[in-house]
């Protein structure tokens, strides 16, 4: 799948969260967020936008991420899916996985797990012990 064929997929919902840190923090955490088996990555723009798509029996899927600056060490996260359920058991599929909520629950604790692995990344530095000086 390449990114024109995601843009042909359905739109399905889009789901959004400020993150407190910068942009290429962010971008890491989602990164390693995103990192799963069934994705694989269609487009990648460090620090603005990554595409990832994957495919099962029941539905054709991408979640688009994009990323803005949002003032000092904040950003501005979109998630956006797009989704196609093909035939009755993709239709079952949809109300199951969509219709129960369970998608948006899903995008959401994905979204606090990158706005969390952002700011652990972040503070990582600022947070070490300071260094003995040898005498």
């Amino acid at each position: 799948m390449d990114a024109n064929e995601i843009l042909d997929l359905p739109y399905v919902d889009t789901h959004t969260s400020i993150v407190a840190a910068a942009p290429d923090a962010v971008w890491r955490a989602l990164g390693e967020t995103v990192n799963q088996p069934w994705f694989h990555v269609v487009t990648a723009i460090p620090g603005k936008e990554l595409s990832v798509a994957g495919s099962h029996p029941f539905s054709t899927y991408a979640l688009i991420f994009r990323l803005e600056e949002a003032g000092a060490d904040r950003t501005w996260v979109r998630a956006e899916t797009r989704a196609e359920f093909p035939g009755p058991a993709g239709r079952l599929y949809r109300l199951l996985v969509i219709g129960t909520g369970g998608h948006a629950l899903v995008v959401r604790r994905m979204l606090t797990t990158v706005g969390k692995r952002a700011a652990k990344g972040r503070g990582e530095l600022r947070d070490q012990p300071e260094r003995r000086r040898r005498r």
